[in-house]
């Protein structure tokens, strides 16, 4: 049976943004390509210090551009990092939306005037292709071909813009490059600049590999976090969370075990994401993994062994991922190299969150701690930006929208609360630029189970509330304690720190009008 999804349009995006921006008074508007990766953490590249992979495709946009080094997620999840890019506002901005609550379903309110219609309004051919998850279908766009949901690794469902569901035979991170390629070669508007966006499922959890890529990394031994076995002492929240490699990952699911007399809580999903694969692709998949299993189970390991072992897998599969996405970054960067396209194209890299690798013994994100808040942000620069290398002043996904309007020579909305990147990429240093960012998680109880919290970061401090269930307060120097480890506080010597902290956040909820907000007064109860 056809598959049916209602319509919602989408919002002001950094694409839109940057399409906008070819409606400068230029003879020659840039292109832009926003290259979306989902779940990928700013220690991944080969370019931001990745010792056990080399990611030499993102690391060439790099070099021909510039690397922010202290780029941040406002929420770290999908949803509302997807909200804050497109919308340049916090995710709980519009009343009505639920969002507070972790209910996502319309954010994105239908009279909005949406980001597609405003590239197109200035001249620009749109297209988007590959995850989009806003629980909506694209509106405005010239071209879009979407997955369902979180979309799969192999033979994945596409939306068409017939409302029809498709399956297309391969591996997803190719497929969205092979379409992305299809719509610049031969289906946009040749006459139009476009803006592009492309957004992969990768690297999203399950870390399924490309058949081609089944054997990388086996030889490789990766370090242990030297946080790995963290006892979250000072850090009850920490503690409570659901997302430990140790206790949480499934053995079937995240790690691939797969035997019929082994039975887990997520056995038959990952059955059912293999049983996608048609048969050459089910024979070097089970080729691959079958030793591994019954060397698996035959060693019976138990405890820090343990650890280890499923530690070892899960980086050895989601580096296999990573290296397929960079791989295809390199085909987007040939392709326009080609086509005489990448010399006035902007090439933006970014993803939604970080992910743990490992550190305080996790896998996934959520947390305000750096490994999830903290983003990759790369962008390979049009001729007549001579700026290259690291920008190091904090920024956030909130800003994106502002950046891309200012370079469109268009009038940025009063509402957005972002600010515009267009200083630092010519290489200007304000004096006023901010100097907290503000962080809030809300998603609880959920997934994962991280309790909700709020909380605001300089360049040497964090401050952090857990609340809801919970009534808890840390504090963290970034430069004495880079890994967060030792929560300070309560302690005598650092209350100037916090007086300061949490007058700056009660500055932030009222700017950015979160309707949750810390109340001094209570605090003293």
């Amino acid at each position: 049976m056809e598959k049916r999804y209602f319509v919602l349009p989408l919002v002001l995006t950094p694409c839109l943004a940057q399409q906008i921006v070819a409606q400068n008074n230029e003879p020659q508007r840039p292109n832009v390509v926003f290259i979306y990766a989902d779940d990928i953490g700013f220690g991944d590249f080969s370019c931001n210090g990745a010792k056990t992979i080399h990611t030499p495709n993102v690391d060439r946009a790099a070099a021909q551009g510039v690397r922010f080094t202290n780029a941040h997620s406002a929420a770290a999840t999908s949803t509302p990092s997807r909200y804050a890019m497109l919308t340049g506002e916090y995710a709980w901005r519009k009343a009505g939306t639920g969002i507070a609550d972790g209910d996502a379903a319309s954010i994105i309110r239908p009279e909005r005037y949406t980001m597609p219609d405003m590239f197109k309004q200035s001249g620009y051919a749109t297209g988007v292709v590959g995850k989009w998850h806003l629980e909506s279908l694209p509106s405005g766009f010239d071209y879009w071909q979407i997955v369902p949901g979180q979309g799969d690794y192999y033979n994945p469902d596409f939306i068409t813009q017939n409302n029809d569901t498709i399956q297309k035979h391969g591996y997803i991170t190719n497929l969205i490059t092979d379409d992305a390629i299809d719509w610049i070669e031969n289906k946009r508007n040749p006459e139009k600049p476009f803006c592009l966006l492309i957004h992969h499922k990768a690297i999203h959890r399950n870390w399924l590999a490309d058949t081609c890529n089944l054997a990388l990394y086996e030889d490789k031994t990766f370090p242990l976090p030297d946080n790995f076995f963290d006892d979250y002492e000072g850090r009850p929240a920490a503690a409570a969370q659901e997302m430990s490699i140790m206790k949480d990952m499934d053995m079937i699911y995240d790690l691939k075990m797969l035997r019929p007399d082994k039975k887990t809580r997520l056995k038959s999903l990952y059955e059912k994401y293999i049983g996608r694969m048609d048969e050459a692709q089910r024979a070097a998949w089970d080729k691959f993994y079958t030793p591994i299993i019954d060397d698996f189970y035959k060693q019976n390991l138990q405890g820090k062994e343990l650890a280890n072992w499923k530690f070892q897998r899960y980086m050895r599969d989601y580096m296999k991922t990573v290296k397929s996405l960079d791989d295809n970054v390199g085909r987007v960067l040939d392709y326009l190299k080609e086509k005489g396209l990448l010399d006035n194209t902007l090439v933006v890299y970014t993803s939604d969150q970080g992910f743990y690798m490992g550190e305080h013994g996790w896998f996934d994100k959520r947390f305000m701690y750096e490994e999830s808040m903290r983003t990759p942000l790369i962008m390979r620069l049009p001729k007549g930006f001579d700026r290259r290398g690291d920008i190091t002043e904090m920024v956030q996904n909130i800003d994106y929208a502002p950046t891309f309007l200012e370079l469109a020579g268009a009038e940025i909305p009063s509402d957005i609360q972002g600010v515009s990147l267009v200083p630092l990429l010519k290489g200007e240093h304000p004096k006023d630029w901010r100097k907290a960012l503000y962080y809030h998680f809300y998603e609880y109880p959920a997934e994962h189970m991280v309790k909700r919290h709020y909380g605001v970061r300089t360049e040497r401090y964090k401050l952090v509330h857990f609340y809801n269930d919970i009534n808890w307060w840390e504090l963290y120097d970034l430069q004495a304690d880079p890994s967060e480890m030792h929560n300070l506080y309560g302690q005598p010597e650092y209350e100037p720190v916090v007086k300061e902290l949490k007058e700056e956040m009660l500055k932030l909820q009222e700017q950015y009008n979160d309707p949750v907000r810390f109340s001094p007064e209570r605090d003293k109860e």
